[in-house]
């Protein structure tokens, strides 16, 4: 009955062989029997096992240990298989060399790289591949965005140097820090592969009155002392450029919020909708006064009985 091999039969290397020697038999054995390359899959199959065993100094030397008192573990020859090893190889194992090789970044460089043209390396190499995408930003007044424009934009595409234009549609209603995705305007792709994606950022600009929640616009109307207790009629501007007229009863506090439905913006999320209009009115107290105007606040103190703390003065009361 043939002996069977042991790991360092299968590798062909001495027993007594150093880490180095043993990964260079199995780059050599690797690249003749890699399946890739139309070696022998079980071939290949067994120079992996060994190796993921014997570049592993822990697990080496367990092996070793078996082999002194007559076991032959893994060899697959009749009087072995006591124990199997398993799982990934340590530092410098088979499997983080192959992943490597198949990610096309050359496990060991220089010759051995090159030495794997038919294997899992080339052909991931020579694998379609999509362009990365690129993106830009476009800056855009805040009028611009609640009516809609478009931007003439210029871009470079880095694997080449070439620049492109394109026209940005930047929609109704946009928001700032919206993308827009412009399909295979980006990078090229590799063998074959189709083009990145063109992402565009719009960049609103603030707007001197109206903010933006969404398709809501909210904006903060400034009213005088007298026009909140006397009330009024104000003309509003919306976002679309018109006019709507607020009626503000008597009696108007700070904070009091008006709605005008479908007066905001275009709903890019959702066409043909558009947001609301959020005015909230902002009572506003003279810092200085005439000679007159004080006069007036003075007599109208002396004929208001009304008792504006009278919740404060009932917790007073109790301490």
């Amino acid at each position: 009955m043939p002996q069977a091999k042991n790991f360092y039969d299968v590798l062909g290397v001495k027993r007594d062989a150093s880490d180095k020697e043993i990964k260079t038999a199995f780059r050599k054995l690797a690249q003749k029997y890699h399946p890739d390359a139309g070696g022998d899959e079980q071939k290949f199959k067994e120079i992996s096992e060994a190796y993921e065993t014997l570049s592993d100094p822990k697990k080496r030397k367990e092996y070793d240990q078996l082999l002194m008192f007559g076991g032959m573990p893994g060899a697959g020859g009749p009087g072995g298989g006591a124990y199997t090893y398993t799982g990934g190889a340590g530092a410098g194992g088979w499997s983080d060399i192959f992943s490597s090789i198949f990610n096309g970044d050359g496990a060991f460089g220089g010759d051995w790289a090159q030495g794997f043209g038919g294997m899992g390396g080339a052909r991931a190499a020579n694998r379609p591949t999509k362009g990365s995408d690129l993106s830009l930003t476009v800056d855009v007044s805040a009028e611009d965005a609640f009516r809609g424009t478009t931007h003439k934009v210029t871009y470079r595409i880095p694997s080449t140097g070439e620049q492109q234009v394109i026209t940005v549609s930047v929609p109704a209603g946009a928001v700032d820090g919206g993308k827009l995705r412009y399909k295979r305007k980006g990078e090229y792709g590799r063998n074959g592969g189709e083009r990145g994606d063109l992402v565009v950022t719009t960049h609103v600009e603030e707007h001197p009155i109206f903010k933006r929640k969404g398709a809501d616009v909210t904006m903060t109307l400034p009213i005088s002392v007298a026009e909140a207790a006397l009330g009024c009629q104000i003309d509003v501007p919306t976002p679309g450029g018109k006019t709507v007229r607020l009626k503000i009863p008597s009696g108007t506090q700070t904070g009091k919020t008006f709605r005008f439905k479908e007066m905001g913006a275009p709903d890019v999320k959702h066409r043909g909708r558009t947001g609301a209009l959020l005015v909230t009115v902002e009572v506003r107290v003279p810092t200085r006064l005439s000679a007159a105007e004080r006069a007036a606040f003075e007599k109208l103190l002396d004929l208001d009985e009304r008792d504006y703390r009278a919740d404060v003065n009932r917790y007073h009361g109790k301490m």
